[in-house]
């Protein structure tokens, strides 16, 4: 999934997270709508679990209800899509960092698989950074 020349290279199956035995979280996911909320993606940084809200950790992506232009909607998508993906791929876990919820009351974790932070696949897919503390121009 490479949307541009300054976006990195996907990453390659052989190269995704493989679930370890502290990985024991798992659900169906689809896409949030209507009054579902539970198991589902909002989009490619924010989920319900179990009738929980969380923002994944350390990682910005593209808005989806409010871009600021067409390629920012589309790499938000995109991402959505692809959270989606990773999260139904396998068992995995949530880890608290320094905060424990953020400003809207979202439940901030990072989301592990194995060894490896699915936000970081995201990011090395182009379709995430890492969050510097506010959000990117996409545009």
């Amino acid at each position: 999934m490479q949307f541009g020349s300054d976006q990195p290279e996907a990453v390659s199956a052989a190269e995704l997270p493989v679930a370890g035995p502290q990985d024991t979280l798992s659900a169906t996911f689809a896409l949030c709508g209507g009054g579902n909320r539970s198991d589902c993606v909002v989009d490619g940084d924010t989920f319900w679990l179990a009738g929980e809200k969380y923002r994944v950790l350390d990682i910005n992506t593209p808005e989806t209800s409010t871009p600021r232009c067409d390629r920012e909607y589309e790499l938000g998508q995109a991402a959505t899509r692809r959270f989606i993906e990773l999260l139904n791929a396998g068992p995995f876990r949530l880890e608290s960092g320094a905060e424990e919820t953020d400003r809207y009351g979202r439940k901030l974790r990072r989301v592990m698989r194995g060894q490896q932070s699915l936000g970081d696949v995201l990011v090395a897919e182009g379709l995430a950074e890492n969050w510097q503390g506010f959000r990117r121009d996409w545009c």
